[in-house]
């Protein structure tokens, strides 16, 4: 097994500029995360923004910007959030990829839709 990636579409629903990233897609994350120049195309001043406390891998903790709202996107599925913004590629955590119901086909690499649920999605609610 090996690493998945996505394309996905970040709009900034206050500007309304958008970008498409390739998303390291990691089921053991909580956030979406964006790199300082992504959150800069999209029009966010990060030094005027709130911050959110994170728990690297390594267990240290560290005071992050955050950025929203924000809509992801991916093939017929999106979610509005907050991104933190940290790292040197964007990582898609479990929030967003809970909440647009998709799912990692591990055996080829590559993020889908739910095949439960290919027209609209569909969160547990308990």
């Amino acid at each position: 097994m090996g690493l998945t990636y996505a394309t996905l579409k970040l709009t900034n629903l206050f500007s309304r500029k958008q970008v498409e990233v390739n998303a390291l897609v990691d089921s053991g994350a909580t956030f979406m995360c964006v790199t300082e120049e992504v959150a800069l195309q999209l029009g966010f001043d990060i030094t005027e923004i709130s911050q959110q406390v994170v728990t690297l891998a390594d267990g240290h903790q560290r005071k992050v910007p955050k950025i929203a709202p924000i809509e992801i996107t991916f093939e017929n599925r999106s979610y509005v959030t907050e991104a933190v913004v940290l790292g040197n590629e964007p990582l898609m955590g479990v929030i967003p990829l809970e909440a647009m119901d998709l799912v990692v086909d591990p055996r080829r690499q590559i993020l889908i839709v739910n095949p439960e649920h290919p027209n609209y999605p569909v969160a547990l609610a308990k």
